[in-house]
């Protein structure tokens, strides 16, 4: 038994009907030629090779009596009959519009269902009925959900690392023998002594760490103060966010939309313009923003805040848990010269990573718990049945998350992952969030609003496209040369001998 961070339960206190605490990602994969069968047994197949090797995905919650503290993640083996389910799209579908719709349609139908806690908490979807690819090939798409009590981003690339393979031989896995020889039992007496040990722990840990946790929080601030960046009118990030449709009281909809850019020319880009690659991130979202709220007449004169997740794991830490805070971005928006937005945006974060550098080392991630569980949920649900997004000044617009993933072809169950959407979490007062991962020769974006306030969410995406050509017309400050690179490139595949395959390695942390 191990009990849950107070950052890892908090997602689950938070959830409810109008907010789904799951993360994923909508992939759309190419069958090998000549593939046949059906695609969902070889997942299958596949996944219960790897379980060993994945023990996110073999616990589910124990809960405390009278949910007086967090649960715990016990062993659980999952039913994989009832984990990776086999949806097949109409009739016809195949011949109406393209797989990347046809499958925004099913995540968008598909992410309010929440997931059931009395199994493992994850799922995976198998699209049928997808139009062939370029190539004739048969194609499928998978939706994958797993809580984000489970998994912060990196611990989901950790995850992927496991699952996929860099050929379409899946490689032979090191498996360690499970030494449990009973079925996992406690009673209330027990769960109650070791809910008491853990908070006595957390705060003897509170009480050590204050002096220097103090110390750091002074230093921090005078140094902001005295830079006039985070704090002053220089970043434009610590102040409150302007009214727009996206600070809305979230409903059980929802409305996912993927976008696509080069990430060859993307990084190329950057390093033109002196920025980094999250920098250019950002940017184009501030674009895209921008151009979406100006043509429904609701473009603010302010800027736009962004709510921008920061790891705080140490390097090499693959445990699947939470490790990651909250920053806040200014984006910009309010200027129409895209050179001066970049430059804003430059200076935002570079203000944000100069303060945050600092407070990384002190921010928690576990606290005491003892009674928390009803509070977090009595305030979630006040929060939304009062309204209070519209009633209440809101600090940020829209979260943007960047993850940096595998920048190589990967392969699950033999099949070629041709892209790797983000799907991510909006709340009450944040009705979209924008998740970007790179993957092989693109950054694909994933965004997740909700159903009401931006049902057309699709033309945001688009407006992605609209942002990239705008980045493209700056003129270059330094002189490096940008290669052109296709809009949709087209991905060789790399094969490796059998004998030197290896999980595929997580890429440096943009920006």
């Amino acid at each position: 038994m191990r009990q849950l961070s107070g950052l890892d339960a908090t997602f689950l206190y938070l959830e409810k009907p109008e907010m789904p605490m799951h993360v994923g990602a909508m992939h759309l994969l190419e069958l090998p030629a000549g593939h046949r069968g059906r695609y969902v047994n070889d997942l299958r197949r596949h996944l219960a090779a790897r379980l060993p090797a994945a023990p996110v995905l073999r616990r589910r919650l124990w809960w405390m009596p009278l949910n007086l503290a967090n649960p715990a993640w016990v062993d659980a083996e999952p039913d994989l009959a009832q984990h990776v389910v086999e949806i097949r799209l109409p009739r016809g579908s195949a011949t109406h519009g393209d797989a990347r719709a046809l499958m925004e349609q099913q995540v968008s139908a598909l992410h309010p269902v929440l997931l059931d806690r009395h199994r493992p908490l994850w799922k995976m979807h198998v699209i049928e009925g997808l139009p062939r690819s370029a190539t004739g090939r048969k194609q499928v798409g998978i939706y994958t959900q797993l809580h984000h009590a489970a998994v912060d981003g990196q611990a989901a690339v950790a995850l992927a690392n496991v699952l996929f393979d860099l050929t379409p031989e899946p490689r032979d896995i090191e498996i360690r023998p499970s030494r449990r020889t009973r079925t996992f039992k406690l009673d209330m007496v027990e769960m109650l002594r070791g809910a008491l040990s853990n908070e006595v722990a957390q705060v003897a840990r509170i009480v050590r760490d204050l002096p220097a946790t103090l110390g750091t929080v002074a230093g921090t601030a005078k140094n902001a103060l005295n830079a006039k960046t985070l704090l002053g009118k220089g970043s434009g990030n610590v102040t409150l966010a302007p009214n727009t449709p996206m600070n809305a009281t979230v409903t059980p909809a929802r409305a996912f939309a993927a976008a696509s850019v080069p990430l060859r020319e993307l990084k190329n880009l950057a390093h033109a313009h002196g920025a980094t690659l999250n920098d250019l991130v950002l940017m184009l979202c501030a674009g895209a923003l921008r151009s979406y709220l100006q043509q429904h007449g609701t473009l603010p004169r302010k800027s736009l805040v962004a709510a921008v997740p920061i790891s705080l794991r140490e390097a090499g830490d693959t445990s699947a848990d939470n490790q990651a805070s909250m920053s806040l971005v200014s984006l910009g928006t309010h200027l129409a010269d895209p050179a001066k937005r970049l430059a804003h945006i430059r200076a935002a974060t570079a203000a944000m990573k100069a303060t945050m550098g600092r407070m990384k080392s002190i921010l928690p991630t576990d606290y005491p718990s003892i009674g928390v569980p009803w509070l977090i949920e009595a305030a979630a649900s006040l929060y939304g049945k009062a309204k209070a997004a519209e009633r209440l000044p809101q600090v940020a617009n829209v979260v943007i998350s960047n993850v940096p993933g595998p920048q190589v072809p990967l392969y699950l169950a033999g099949a070629r992952v041709l892209s790797n959407h983000p799907t991510s979490i909006v709340v009450h007062g944040l009705a979209l969030n924008i998740t970007v991962q790179s993957f092989d020769a693109a950054m694909d974006f994933g965004l997740m609003a909700d159903g009401a306030a931006l049902p057309d969410v699709k033309a945001l995406a688009l407006a992605v496209d609209a942002a990239l050509d705008e980045l493209r017309a700056l003129p270059v400050p330094v002189a490096v040369s940008v290669p052109k690179v296709a809009a949709k490139p087209q991905i060789v595949s790399r094969k490796r001998p059998a004998s030197r395959a290896a999980a595929p390695k997580k890429s440096p942390r943009a920006g």
